[in-house]
């Protein structure tokens, strides 16, 4: 009898412990559970369109908190963002999607081959220096998804 008290003594005791090892690493995963997306633009007649798309996912998810967006422009795309020439519609967005906490990525390589500086660039836009395909294969080997439209 007193062996069965202390082997039912023991397995309480590590079905405790399991217990509370799934509790903290459920927490752990709560606190990084917000998806993570990387939208790919490089057609500047998709620009207008990418943007709605984010916006519809910022929407669709409860807002900022529950996902983090980085974007991706290379290619013809990247003019849509130079902030002498870009629409106003798109500049707008812009700035409201870094607020949100959006990451405007503009590929170096392009940005080179077009002669455009950071500087040129709406504000928020930082500079993918190894290319733009490098940012985003970065960023999914983090665990964000690719997203193309």
């Amino acid at each position: 009898m007193h062996r069965r008290n202390l082997i039912r003594s023991a397995l309480s005791a590590v079905g405790g412990i399991f217990v509370a090892s799934r509790a903290t690493a459920a927490t752990a995963a709560a606190a990084d559970d917000r998806l993570k997306v990387v939208y790919h633009l490089n057609e500047i007649e998709k620009v207008s369109f990418v943007l709605g798309n984010i916006q519809n996912h910022y929407d669709g998810v409860g807002g900022p908190d529950h996902v983090t967006i980085a974007l991706v422009v290379h290619g013809t795309a990247l003019r849509a963002f130079v902030a002498s020439g870009a629409a106003h519609d798109v500049g707008r967005r812009v700035g409201q999607f870094s607020k949100m906490g959006l990451e405007l990525a503009a590929c170096g390589n392009t940005m080179k081959a077009q002669n455009i500086g950071l500087s040129d660039l709406l504000p928020g836009f930082v500079e993918a220096e190894k290319g733009g395909v490098v940012r985003i294969a970065e960023l999914q080997s983090k665990g964000y998804l690719y997203i193309r439209p």
